[in-house]
Formats: structure tokens, C-alpha cells, sequence
């Protein structure tokens, strides 16, 4: 019976390993990061509640009625804010013996006495404690799955004004007890909105594919949910690029997964040898590495050694072929390779090189049929929002038994310091017409 039990958690273990679908790219926000977010959350949070509504107030006391309208926030304090990550769920914004300073219009009937008249009142000692819980769903956007929320306001005063102002002093306690309790009613709710609705609908209209040019696209939707720490976020993203016309067709990851140890930066971006081989992968599908080169298209020097090299076999074939145009064709006859080590990125791609002469008014005659291996050195780079990668060629070697020319012959992880140029409530509000939050950056890389 025990080796039943095993056998079956081996390959209920073997099975889980196979279904876990390696990251093709990661991305780290660290607590410096937070620093700044701390920033554009604080002012978010203070713009939704300076628009919290509040009710008309009724009451008697005695011979005393009144009736409370037009009450607005003037001023929110949160000077005692921070942003700090939860582990294993997501963000904590925690405001601490801060104030709210707002104003309200009163109607006061005393006996026979009437009074209206402004009242500014203040809330002291605002402490609002708000975790928001970070999951993917299920197309694989990052997505506030619920927040959780507690406000509480330990005092507050008001300063009555007009002609009655200083008679009515003592009833600002009733006027405030009652102000306090409904203000301590709104402040979650409105974070609640805020989180669930307002950010949820801008994280909405983020695309998890999308197209890069005119060939292929990109998948960079999350397969699980945010990792989070006491230190960081972590993100993981397929990662995977595919050719528009065949998007089925995807290239299977066994690259080794990135992994971001460092902590210093605000940002980190891992990128996989399989990020890159899938992009080369869905340029080779799409019939991008390819090259015909013809006519005008060809260079004069190039023009010049093919002849002379080839002028000999024209002579051969037929001599009415030696003005003919020549015509050189180049096709990758396998998706490149990428490498990366400690020392560098390398490409590794293998082509075929045709010689052609073209007679006129008749089928092109093949003169060679080469085998040409090259390997590039890759260097990325990132500014803004793009992502490039620089390639110089660092050798190559063409060989073909019946050529006349034979005789000439791991992951990267990106660290980055961001700064916003649009507001989250900028962003909220541009949501709605499709407008994209940007960031600058300045980048530093190495290689694992």
C-alpha cells in the first residue's frame, strides 16, 4: 500500500513540474520603488476623498433645530503616509495622525430666532489603514482582488460664523459628533470605489497581447500571481512573442528561468533566452529572414567580385550569360539561437546563400549554393519604454563544396531608477479615452 502512495505522489509531482510554465520575462518593484508610488498613491487618495458627498444633516436638541447642507473637504493633510508591501498579499497604504478640514452651511431655529451662517469644522488625529490584495485574472492582467479597509477619526471641532456665532458654540458638539461618525462612513467606501473600480478599469485596458510591427506580436500576460515580500513584488510574465499570421504556432520554453536577486534598484527587468528565441522564432515563421538582392538593390563592389569570381563557370554554361544580372539570395534556414553567459548575449544563425544569374526571357541559372553560419554579439538596452537590442556581427563562415568562394572563407537582468510623468488620477481619467501611462529610464544590464 506505501509504495502505491508513493508511486502516485511521484508522478502527481512529476505532473504539477510539467504543467508550471516557466516565465519568459520578470519584473521586480523594490521598496525604493514604493517611494515613489508612495507618492502618486498619497495624492490619488486625497483627490477621491475630496470628492466624498456627504448627506444633509437634521437634528433638534431642546428648542434647538438645525439642519447642516453644502458640506465640502477643503483640505486633506495626509502628511503621515507610507506604502509598504504585505507579504504574500500585496500593498498596505497607512495614513496616521493626519486632518480633513472642511466647511458646511447651518440653519438654526432657536425659539423664534432664526440663524444661518458658514461653519468650518476639522477633523484631528485621521488614521486610515488600507491592504489591497494583487492576483492575476483570468487573462492575465494584475487585478485588485479585494481591499480591506478601516478609518477612524478621534476628534473634531467647529468655529461657527455669523450672528448668532458665539451663542452656538456649545452646540458644536452635537453638530461634529454626528459630522465624525458620517465622515468615518464615507472615507472607506470611497477608497473601496477607487481600488475596485477606478484602478481595476484602468488595469483593464492594458493589453496582454498586442502587436509589436507589422510581423509579430507579443504575450506579456502574468501565469500566476504577484509574488510579494517584505522587500519587493515580484511579476511574471509568459514573455512570449508569435508570428501574426500563424498565432497558434509558439515556441516551447526550456530556457532557464530568470531569476532577480538584487534589491538596490527601483525597478528589475529579467528577460529569458526564450524571450528572445521566440521573437526570432516568429520572425523566422513570418518569412522575415529573407533577402533578394538584385538589380539597383546590389552594390557595385559586391557586383564586381561576384562576376569575377563566377566568370569562369558563366563561360562554361553559356557565354551569352556574362552581361546577364546576377542576383544573390539569402534565407535563414532555421530559427536563430540565442546564448547568454556571464561574459555576453550571442546569436547564432545559419542561412542559405544562392548565386544567381538571370538570363532574359528565361528560368534564372543557379551558380552556387552556399552554407553560411554567423554568430552576433547582442547588447540591451532600455529608454523610455523600449526595449532595444543592439547586435554587431562577430564572425561568420561560408562553406559549400561546390562554391568558388570556399576559399574566402543563460538570462539578462536590467535594473532601472523610474520617475512618473503622468498622475494616477491622470491615468484614471485617460483610461477612459485609451491613453498610456509613460515612464522614463534610465537603464544599467547584466548577465546571468
Amino acid at each position: 500500500m506505501t509504495s502505491y502512495f508513493v508511486h502516485f505522489l511521484f508522478l502527481w509531482s512529476l505532473s504539477v513540474m510539467a504543467s508550471a510554465e516557466p516565465a519568459g520575462c520578470k519584473i521586480r518593484i523594490t521598496d525604493r520603488g514604493l517611494d515613489m508610488l508612495k507618492y502618486e498613491t498619497q495624492k490619488f487618495v486625497e483627490e477621491e476623498l475630496s470628492n466624498i458627498s456627504m448627506p444633509e444633516m437634521k437634528g433638534e436638541d431642546g428648542r434647538f433645530q438645525y439642519t447642516i447642507t453644502d458640506v465640502k473637504i477643503t483640505e486633506l493633510n495626509l502628511t503621515h503616509a507610507d506604502l509598504q508591501f504585505i507579504p504574500d498579499v500585496g500593498l498596505l497604504f497607512d495614513v496616521q495622525n493626519s486632518s480633513i478640514s472642511l466647511t458646511f452651511n447651518r440653519r438654526i431655529l432657536y425659539w423664534f430666532f432664526y440663524d444661518t451662517g458658514n461653519i468650518n469644522a476639522s477633523a484631528e488625529g485621521v488614521n486610515i489603514n488600507t491592504a489591497l490584495n494583487l492576483i492575476r485574472d483570468e487573462e492575465g492582467r494584475l487585478k485588485i482582488n479585494n481591499i480591506t479597509c478601516d478609518a477612524n477619526i478621534s476628534k473634531m471641532s467647529a468655529k461657527f460664523s455669523g450672528t448668532l456665532g458665539r451663542v452656538y458654540g456649545f452646540l458644536a458638539r452635537f453638530l461634529t459628533t454626528g459630522m465624525r461618525f458620517l465622515l468615518n462612513q464615507k472615507i472607506c467606501p470611497a477608497l473601496d470605489h477607487a481600488a475596485l473600480v477606478l484602478v481595476n478599469s484602468l488595469l483593464e485596458t492594458i493589453p496582454v497581447r498586442t502587436e509589436v510591427d507589422q510581423f509579430i506580436g507579443i504575450d506579456y500576460s502574468l501565469i500566476d500571481d504577484p509574488v510579494v515580500t517584505s522587500r519587493s513584488l515580484d511579476m511574471h510574465f509568459r514573455g512570449m512573442f508569435f508570428d501574426l499570421s500563424h498565432q497558434n504556432v509558439s515556441l516551447v520554453n526550456y530556457a532557464v528561468e530568470p531569476v532577480i536577486k538584487e534589491y538596490d534598484r527601483m525597478v528589475y527587468l529579467a528577460l529569458s533566452e526564450f524571450f528572445f528565441d521566440s521573437g526570432l522564432f516568429s520572425y523566422y515563421t513570418a518569412g522575415v529572414f529573407q533577402m533578394h538582392i538584385v538589380n539597383e538593390k546590389m552594390p557595385k563592389d559586391l557586383e564586381m567580385l561576384l562576376r569575377t569570381t563566377y566568370f569562369g563557370l558563366i563561360m562554361m554554361l553559356n557565354p551569352a550569360l556574362v552581361d546577364a544580372p546576377l542576383s544573390l539570395q539569402l534565407a535563414v534556414n532555421s530559427p536563430p539561437k540565442t546564448s547568454i553567459k556571464t561574459s555576453g548575449a550571442t546569436v547564432v544563425m545559419t542561412a542559405i546563400v544562392n548565386v544567381m544569374v538571370l538570363p532574359p526571357g528565361q528560368p534564372p541559372v543557379q551558380l552556387s549554393s552556399m552554407t553560411m553560419e554567423t554568430k552576433f554579439n547582442a547588447k540591451v538596452s532600455m529608454r523610455g519604454k523600449r526595449l532595444s537590442v543592439h547586435t554587431d556581427l562577430r564572425r561568420f563562415k561560408i562553406f559549400s563544396n561546390q562554391s568558388a568562394l570556399e576559399s574566402l572563407a543563460g538570462f539578462i537582468v536590467i535594473g532601472a531608477n523610474l520617475h512618473f510623468s503622468k498622475g494616477l488620477r491622470e491615468m484614471v481619467v485617460g483610461s477612459s479615452e485609451m491613453e498610456q501611462q509613460t515612464a522614463n529610464s534610465t537603464a544599467t544590464t547584466s548577465t546571468a
